[in-house]
């Protein structure tokens, strides 16, 4: 059976997985009072990197997460200890960890006896969708981590009670911990670099920079940095991409109360009209951001989620509702990039390759 072939068929059965998968987790979706619903998604098929089950959280990991819950103090506390926040292995200016936490991952299928030419490959590893999610890019925007920390109880008390967690989520609560933590908390990290304008988007130099001295004012509060890339917080969350591969990145801010989104659209598929009670409403992109990076440059789907307000937490309500607009949304975005993939010659997301399109 030629290659071609082999993909096709391949592409074919990831996107009947993704279907089905998608069907399941919209059953699913019943968001208790307090709680949200069981996570809405779609599994392909792709080789995953082996992941290991979470280890208890140490005391120091503990610490760091309570010291971000005591800074929060103000919104609903969260329990440290069943979110089990770890170390990333990389630090903010200041030393202080940036902490992550994972639900979903996917697990080795039973390698087949079928010989080459089968269904699916030999060896094959079936994966979920891959969601990355990221709070607190902006320290002083402090229900974006609030909301992120929200989020992630969720998903650990759906995971604890047995429900599908269908996506493979990779949560960072806090990406700016220094400007987080700090008295008063701060847009900009510890060099007093604002990290949405520090990515290596294509002319950052000299384009961030006119951008900062003309349209922003040399407002401190929006410096880019000196070069692109510069600052320990980015160049981890650029690695954290490599490593991670994610089909979405959903970065939660606040306070403009939209929605915006950089990236593909497969099959004319459109970026998430509402997630509760926000709408869409494109920006359009700057040198440096997140979105302009992930979305336009490296082709990743990058949905912002701007909160109405920097210190005022939408009621568990409004969270539950955004929190199960948010999975059908990706469930819907996941289908629609197989299904493309497959009507485009096979592309499987099977030995190597992935569920949304890339550049």
């Amino acid at each position: 059976m030629s290659t071609r072939s082999l993909n096709a068929r391949a592409a074919a059965a990831a996107l009947g997985l993704l279907v089905a998968c998608a069907a399941q987790a919209q059953s699913a979706v019943q968001p208790p009072a307090a709680s949200a619903a069981a996570a809405a998604g779609t599994p392909t098929a792709a080789p995953a990197p082996a992941q290991s089950a979470p280890r208890p959280a140490s005391g120091s990991d503990l610490a760091a997460c309570q010291a971000l819950v005591q800074r929060l103090s103000a919104f609903k506390p969260v329990d440290c200890a069943r979110l089990a926040f770890l170390p990333s292995g990389h630090q903010s200016v200041r030393g202080r960890p940036i902490l992550v936490r994972e639900f979903g991952a996917p697990v080795a299928s039973p390698r087949p006896s079928a010989a080459p030419g089968a269904d699916r490959p030999p060896g094959a590893v079936l994966r979920r969708p891959r969601v990355l999610l990221v709070g607190g890019i902006h320290g002083d925007e402090l229900t974006s981590t609030a909301t992120v920390l929200r989020w992630a109880e969720w998903l650990a008390r759906d995971a604890a009670a047995g429900q599908p967690v269908p996506f493979h989520w990779r949560v960072v609560p806090a990406m700016n911990p220094d400007g987080l933590l700090a008295r008063p908390a701060t847009r900009v990290n510890a060099n007093g670099v604002d990290l949405n304008r520090n990515f290596p988007t294509p002319g950052w130099e000299p384009k961030a920079r006119k951008w900062w001295e003309g349209t922003a004012r040399k407002d401190p509060r929006r410096f880019p940095g000196r070069t692109a890339a510069s600052e320990p917080e980015t160049r981890w969350l650029l690695a954290e991409m490599e490593r991670f591969a994610p089909d979405v990145i959903i970065s939660v801010h606040a306070p403009f109360g939209l929605l915006d989104y950089d990236g593909p659209k497969p099959q004319n598929l459109s970026p998430p009209r509402q997630l509760g009670r926000l709408y869409l409403d494109q920006l359009g992109v700057y040198p440096g951001s997140l979105g302009n990076y992930g979305g336009v440059h490296r082709g990743v789907a990058v949905l912002t989620i701007e909160l109405p307000h920097a210190l005022e937490l939408p009621n568990d309500l409004e969270l539950a509702r955004m929190w199960t607009d948010l999975r059908r949304w990706i469930a819907e975005y996941m289908q629609r990039s197989a299904a493309a993939q497959l009507a485009a010659g096979g592309g499987s997301g099977v030995d190597g390759g992935s569920a949304s399109p890339r550049p």
